[in-house]
């Protein structure tokens, strides 16, 4: 049997079948779009603004068919990644690297200040399984943080790269509020459902983010920005496993139990 990247006891797949990636994936989204020059790629040659919901789906599949597929499910979808970036000119190493760091801080915070309960030693343990994600895209290894405090490092040395361009703006706009089909948008509590997790995805960046987006901080936002997450999480374990978890997820565990 073609066993996956990650196995069933790993971090990774810990943190990406927890319901805390509802607000996980939406910051990861938020946080990428501050690096201009890869922003500006996307808007340039992709159609995000009339397929804001698909890229929203086609990223969920991505992250869970390289954390729960087999190996070659993830190369196959990998390999398909690396041509689209290409069309979008944002294959560049230090582009790459950022979209990919950005993921896994806005998915590792949000799931430790959500509640799962993670370990110091766990959370260094997820940034460096993780850069199989990196290798997959075809970033090179030596480039990768591969700790907690490596990845803050790496942070504090692109901040001076970083800001809140029009193009990121309006991404952030659509993807707060995407062009829902009429059947979830009018025959689903979809629309407010979604609403309240990106204003919360959004109130869960990091203060650095927030003020390059120009959004208010005020006293105690932090605090009470986790104690949401803690509700969030708390609230969304209580839906159908159906929809609170990936079908890739799904797959996996029955690939594993007849391993």
């Amino acid at each position: 049997m073609n066993q996956g990247y990650f196995a069933a006891d790993s971090v990774t797949w810990r943190i990406h079948s927890d319901t805390a990636m509802f607000v996980g994936g939406i910051r990861a989204l938020l946080e990428q779009a501050l690096h201009p020059k890869a922003m500006a790629g996307v808007a340039a040659h992709s159609n995000f603004r009339e397929d804001a919901w698909g890229r929203l789906q086609r990223t969920g599949d991505y992250v869970g068919t390289l954390t729960f597929g087999s190996k070659t499910e993830a190369d196959k979808l990998a390999s398909r990644v690396r041509r689209v970036h290409e069309i979008l000119k944002v294959d560049e190493p230090e582009l790459l690297l950022w979209v990919h760091m950005a993921m896994v801080d806005a998915f590792l915070d949000t799931a430790v200040r959500s509640g799962l309960k993670l370990s110091i030693s766990e959370q260094d343990k997820y940034v460096d399984e993780m850069v199989v994600f990196a290798e997959l895209v075809g970033i090179e290894t030596g480039l990768v943080p591969r700790t907690v405090g490596q990845m803050q490092n790496y942070f504090q040395e692109i901040m001076p790269k970083l800001s809140a361009s029009d193009d990121a703006k309006r991404a952030a706009l659509f993807i707060a509020l995407p062009p829902l089909p009429p059947l979830l948008r009018f025959g689903t509590p979809i629309a407010p459902l979604w609403g309240g997790i990106t204003s919360l995805a959004a109130a869960a960046l990091p203060k650095w983010a927030r003020k390059l987006y120009g959004w208010p901080s005020v006293p105690g936002q932090d605090s009470a920005t986790d104690l949401a997450l803690r509700a969030t999480r708390n609230a969304l374990q209580f839906l159908p496993e159906s929809l609170r978890q990936p079908q890739q997820f799904k797959v996996g565990k029955v690939k594993e139990h007849t391993a």
